[in-house]
């Protein structure tokens, strides 16, 4: 593993420190918490579950290694370098292989840069984990503004459109002629502009989530045309995504929630869990009954919400959703470009919805990979890191071979 240029312009490491007073102050409001009474049926559609709940919260002080995300991070190269008037955290891992591909990953909410640390293994160390040494890529992993440990926008405007911008400036200031970017989530918004931004040196993007879908496709769907069922039923799931309260309240006021989530850690953390049937399930199986699906173990799930906790962001994170409601509105009567660069998908079986590869094609018409994969949800590099490296290996193959020597 080797790491970032030293001479990169305004480039500077980063170190993660975790005071004991901070987790005593978490520990302390944890045991403080106000618990409501049980709901009122016997599964999640009230929400987050009180014995679901409770037991997380016996996990986190009693048996949570508070070390484990300094342990995590420091273990990887990280940086800190000022784009557009804020500090941008990253994670910049070179593989040893000659040739490795350059790629940069965008995370989404409730996730951060924890969700992606398993799969830069399989990405810059191919030959460890079932590839070849010509499958290698050079990953970074920024945190999105007001994630992590990247600054918190002072003004409005960091919309995907000025991240995605932002992005193509840090891999030009990392010397990267030549790369490939891929996102989910918020992450598939910042990729998908930077794919209709086409700035130099970008070959072509990857997507495990239709963001284009409320530009496109539902502009297409008041049309008269006739849905197969299949179509229905997918529809029906993309409407119910983004009629989801968390999108409501984070695109409408996220200031507001912004409130709860920085006071009390249990909020946070039921904030954060009530993002998706599937997920859900997945996580409180895992703090319930021992079992977990995948990579969703609880101290992985712990790792995250503990960073939201201990970094203050709670409200910075929700505003993404408002910049990003403002940016589809205006959208619907500006319409962005239509991408020209290759694009490619992975349709993740338990994703909220799975789109049908003409939907894509819609959306991204120079679209040169397309593939179902045999598991994984929503947060695919987190719960699959395995099966997530091995779409990337395939998606980009072909931009691969037609790099510039």
């Amino acid at each position: 593993m080797s790491t970032t240029v030293d001479t990169a312009t305004g480039i500077r490491p980063f170190t993660v420190q975790i005071s004991q007073e901070q987790i005593d102050n978490l520990c302390r409001r944890i045991g403080d918490t106000r618990w409501p009474s049980a709901e009122l049926v016997q599964d999640a559609a009230q929400g987050v579950q009180l014995e679901f709940l409770r037991e997380l919260a016996r996990y986190w002080v009693e048996d949570y290694d508070f070390g484990r995300i300094e342990a995590r991070l420091n273990a990887l190269p990280q940086y800190m370098t000022n784009i557009d008037g804020l500090d941008i955290h990253f994670i910049h891992v070179k593989s040893d292989h000659d040739g490795a591909l350059p790629l940069i990953i965008t995370h989404g909410w409730p996730g951060s840069v924890i969700e992606m640390l398993d799969v830069i293994g399989p990405l810059t160390d191919p030959t460890a984990h079932g590839g070849s040494s010509d499958d290698a890529f050079d990953v970074v992993i920024p945190s999105i503004p007001g994630f992590g440990f990247s600054s918190q926008p002072t003004e409005a405007g960091w919309d995907s459109g000025r991240i995605g911008a932002a992005w193509a400036e840090l891999m030009n200031r990392l010397g990267y002629s030549e790369y490939v970017a891929q996102g989910g989530d918020q992450g598939a918004g910042v990729t998908d502009a930077m794919g209709r931004q086409a700035p130099d040196g970008l070959l072509g993007v990857h997507f495990n989530f239709l963001d284009a879908i409320p530009k496109e496709l539902l502009t297409a769907a008041l049309t008269p045309r006739i849905f197969t069922h299949e179509e229905r039923d997918q529809l029906g799931k993309v409407v119910g995504v983004f009629m989801r309260g968390y999108i409501s309240e984070m695109g409408e006021h996220p200031q507001t929630i912004g409130y709860s989530l920085l006071d009390s850690p249990i909020g946070l953390a039921a904030w954060m869990l009530d993002h998706d049937a599937d997920s859900y399930a997945k996580i409180a199986k895992a703090f319930l009954e021992g079992e977990q699906t995948g990579n969703l173990s609880r101290d992985n799930i712990l790792d995250n919400i503990t960073l939201y906790w201990l970094t203050s962001t709670g409200a910075s994170t929700s505003r993404i959703y408002w910049e990003t409601s403002k940016a589809a509105a205006a959208s619907f009567k500006n319409p962005p470009p239509h991408m020209r660069l290759p694009a490619a998908y992975t349709v993740f079986p338990d994703e909220l919805f799975q789109a049908p590869r003409h939907w894509v094609k819609h959306a991204y018409h120079h679209l040169v990979y397309f593939n179902e994969a045999p598991k994984g949800g929503h947060f695919a590099a987190w719960e699959e890191p395995e099966i997530f490296a091995d779409e990337m290996r395939a998606a980009f193959k072909s931009l691969r071979n037609g790099r510039s020597e």
